[in-house]
């Protein structure tokens, strides 16, 4: 039977075998935890995790078979008590607002200090979160910004003024439109007008740049 003394068994799954030796050596500094085992892809990690039911999960973000999130997907929160600890060396806005939504309890740059991931360690073992603020905050902030500009995309312009904003973004001229789409120069003006007034842009430049910021959202969405 476990006792409150006994050290906290963690899984270990990184792809880089020199990374995972070191991270090795770290948690083995602490006596407050013990390696239940070490995996160099996700699948193996999810497997361990599901057979030991370890305490902690420290996960590379970036591995073979599954990464890190689809790891954090796949747990069966129900049958397991592992906390996820997320590490990278590097993660986009959506990687990380998604590792937060799928309940990771931290989540760390590689390049972090080690003795900084054992006090993560630590906090995450004792029910608290580690999700840094100018990491995580600001991360999701810029998700939420990409999804209002998907949404304001969806709501108030039309199949033919997006389509517009296409071509104007490709950086066809209003004649080139007007021929491409079976309109006049004149109606190309019309519906560009409209779309500076919904959108709040006031010249092809800015349309643009709005266009290039709603296509890397809707792909981000999708």
């Amino acid at each position: 039977m476990k006792t409150d003394r006994d050290p906290l068994k963690v899984v270990l799954a990184d792809d880089h075998p020199v990374f995972l030796g070191g991270l090795r050596s770290l948690v083995q500094s602490d006596p407050m935890f013990e390696i239940a085992t070490e995996c160099l892809d996700g699948r193996a990690a999810l497997r361990a995790i599901q057979a030991l039911n370890p305490e902690l999960a420290i996960l590379d973000l970036a591995m073979p078979s599954l990464n890190g999130i689809e790891v954090l997907a796949a747990m069966d929160t129900s049958r397991v008590r592992t906390r996820v600890i997320v590490l990278t060396a590097s993660a986009d806005d959506h990687q990380i607002a998604e590792a937060v939504e799928l309940g990771a309890y931290g989540f760390m740059l590689k390049d972090t200090a080690a003795d900084t991931l054992i006090e993560c360690m630590r906090a995450v073992s004792m029910g608290n979160r580690w999700l840094p603020v100018e990491l995580v905050e600001s991360a999701i902030k810029r998700v939420q910004n990409h999804l209002s500009l998907v949404e304001k995309a969806a709501s108030v312009l039309t199949a033919r003024e997006n389509e517009i904003v296409r071509l104007v973004a490709e950086g066809q001229s209003n004649r080139e439109i007007g021929r491409q789409m079976g309109i006049t120069e004149g109606t190309v003006k019309i519906h560009l007008h409209n779309v500076y007034q919904k959108l709040g842009v006031n010249n092809r430049t800015a349309l643009t740049a709005w266009a290039l910021n709603f296509r890397n959202a809707s792909r981000t969405e999708t």
